[in-house]
């Protein structure tokens, strides 16, 4: 059995509640993107999008909480920038001469911008990715229909 006693004394109860409610904001900005995306059938949805963007924030609170110096946080964040990247390229698939999962991708990559800004308390530049993100998926797939209409 765990001594709570032992552990509890380690945990500074101020950092969990505010980092409680980074991971819920960014939990929060990225569900529209992916309730978009779950609605068009993508490969990734409501799952992929809110885990993204809460990872995102979760590894940048931790280099901010953790790593020393400024330098040391932006290689932490050029390694999630990466790796985000990497996960979304598995979401782009090509047949012939077709390609599709960009826009998936991209909304992959995105998200988890919307995760770092909100772990370094830029709520502006979050709410703007979401939104925008969200507005271009949403008015995109309208006019793809309509660009479709006048090619047949």
């Amino acid at each position: 059995m765990i001594d709570l006693t032992a552990v509890l004394p380690q945990i500074n109860l101020q950092l969990f509640w505010e980092h409680t409610r980074s991971t819920g904001i960014a939990y929060l900005l990225s569900l529209p993107v992916g309730f978009n995306r779950e609605i068009g059938s993508q490969s990734a949805g409501i799952r992929t999008f809110p885990l993204v963007s809460v990872a995102c924030c979760g590894y940048t609170l931790m280099a901010i909480v953790i790593f020393p110096t400024a330098d040391s946080q932006a290689r932490m964040m050029q390694g999630l920038i990466t790796g985000v990247g990497f996960i979304g390229g598995g979401a782009i698939l090509k047949t012939g001469d077709h390609v599709s999962g960009l826009a998936t991708a991209t909304s992959i990559w995105v998200t988890g911008a919307i995760g770092m800004a909100v772990a370094w308390k830029r709520y502006e530049i979050a709410v703007l990715l979401s939104l925008r993100i969200f507005l271009t998926l949403y008015f995109s797939n309208r006019a793809k229909k309509v660009v479709k209409k006048f090619n047949e």
